[in-house]
């Protein structure tokens, strides 16, 4: 779905960018070596990419939020993602609200080779950062940290309930 009106990206980014920071707050900074494999990605990695996405492809709309480069190191301080995560959230609403209307959402920029609408770039950010939030919970989980609930409670959330996270 691309976004038609601000309005409505503003109230999922901030629906979106709460899950996002609750799981940034679960990490310790032993936590963020955290992989899968070997050869795969860290969970530090993995946080650190989900915040500088956010100036990566905005930047390619003419939009610069305040955040970290890609292909900047990821920070070794669990505390610091979340405060790069909070700050890059709070100016990406901050530069839409200076500098698009409704009528920017239908412009279209070059994204990785094709066009897209402005409208649909603002749902693949949130796409991307949900897609990598559920690569954070595997490894979250392995890494021993409580895993909160996204889009219901998770299963330590069904536990601290007291019912059965298996229903």
């Amino acid at each position: 779905m691309d976004y038609n009106t601000l309005q409505n990206f503003y109230s999922d980014w901030a629906f979106e960018s709460d899950i996002m920071a609750k799981y940034f707050d679960q990490l310790t900074d032993e936590s963020l070596m955290q992989k899968v494999s070997p050869d795969g990605r860290n969970l530090g990695f993995i946080a650190w990419h989900c915040v500088t996405t956010i100036n990566e492809m905005m930047s390619q709309t003419g939009i610069k939020v305040n955040c970290p480069e890609v292909g900047s190191e990821p920070s070794s301080s669990a505390n610091e993602i979340l405060s790069a995560f909070n700050v890059a959230s709070e100016s990406l609403i901050e530069q839409l609200k200076l500098n698009w209307t409704d009528d920017s959402l239908q412009q279209e920029d070059n994204m990785y080779g094709e066009n897209w609408k402005r409208g649909k770039t603002l749902n693949v950010l949130i796409a991307h950062q949900t897609h990598h939030r559920g690569q954070m919970s595997v490894l979250m989980r392995q890494a021993g940290l409580k895993v909160p609930g996204s889009y219901g409670p998770s299963k330590e959330e069904w536990i601290e309930m007291g019912m059965n996270p298996m229903r």
